[in-house]
């Protein structure tokens, strides 16, 4: 072989002896790169929760309960203390007690009046109209018209004339009135007194019993009201 020949081929072994080198160092370099990988922990994943599934209740069918059913009924009532029981008579003549308003009866008329008891009155006055003064055989008499509260229906009387008097008012004129005798009953008590006869239309009631007839009879509490009679029998004698 020539010397020409030979550094050709001593330059074709050395290229392919430095192609070996570098793939002798590559693959080495790839061995110590996978075994440094296999060492290294492996990353675990992050533990994924599962999605829960929608759960969708059951339809309820509706239930019908009972009516329920009375076993006891408690009803509660208020009622309002009685009043101690108040006195009927007082005094030493255990005279009885009526109140400031009283129902009284007049005769001969027998009307049944409610009246004001007036402790401060003289005498005994009642409502009447169309009042008349008349002659008989030579007395006299006065014809008066008295009126039924209950019914409106009108009573002509005619008694005798006691006397007249004069009643002096306060407020206004002096007035003559004309003075008779008639019964008044009120409760047990029954006494014929004088009665003067006047125009009360402007007075709550058409009948005042004065002292005239409470005198020794009766004692009043003003604190009371109709304590004899509650609804009169206006047609009782």
């Amino acid at each position: 072989m020539m010397v020409a020949e030979i550094y050709p081929l001593a330059s074709v072994l050395k290229q392919s002896l430095s192609n070996a080198r570098s793939k002798l160092f590559f693959c080495l370099g790839a061995c110590c790169l996978l075994s440094s990988c296999a060492l290294l922990p492996q990353l675990a994943k992050p533990a994924q929760c599962p999605t829960p599934a929608e759960t969708v209740p059951p339809l309820l069918e509706p239930q019908s309960c009972p009516e329920p059913q009375v076993i006891e009924r408690i009803v509660t009532k208020v009622v309002a203390p009685e009043p101690p029981p108040q006195a009927t008579t007082a005094g030493k003549l255990h005279l009885p007690i009526v109140g400031a308003v009283e129902w009284a009866k007049i005769q001969p008329a027998g009307l049944w009046i409610e009246s004001r008891i007036d402790t401060g009155a003289d005498t005994t006055s009642i409502h009447a109209e169309d009042i008349q003064l008349v002659e008989k055989d030579g007395k006299r008499y006065v014809r008066f018209v008295l009126i039924d509260a209950a019914t409106g229906s009108a009573h002509q009387q005619e008694l005798r004339l006691r006397r007249r008097v004069l009643i002096k008012q306060s407020g206004g004129a002096d007035e003559r009135r004309y003075v008779v005798r008639m019964w008044v009953i009120l409760g047990e008590i029954r006494s014929k007194i004088d009665v003067n006869l006047s125009d009360r239309t402007d007075f709550e009631y058409p009948l005042l019993i004065g002292r005239n007839f409470l005198m020794d009879n009766m004692i009043v509490d003003v604190s009371r009201h109709h304590t004899v009679i509650v609804r009169p029998d206006i047609s009782s004698d």
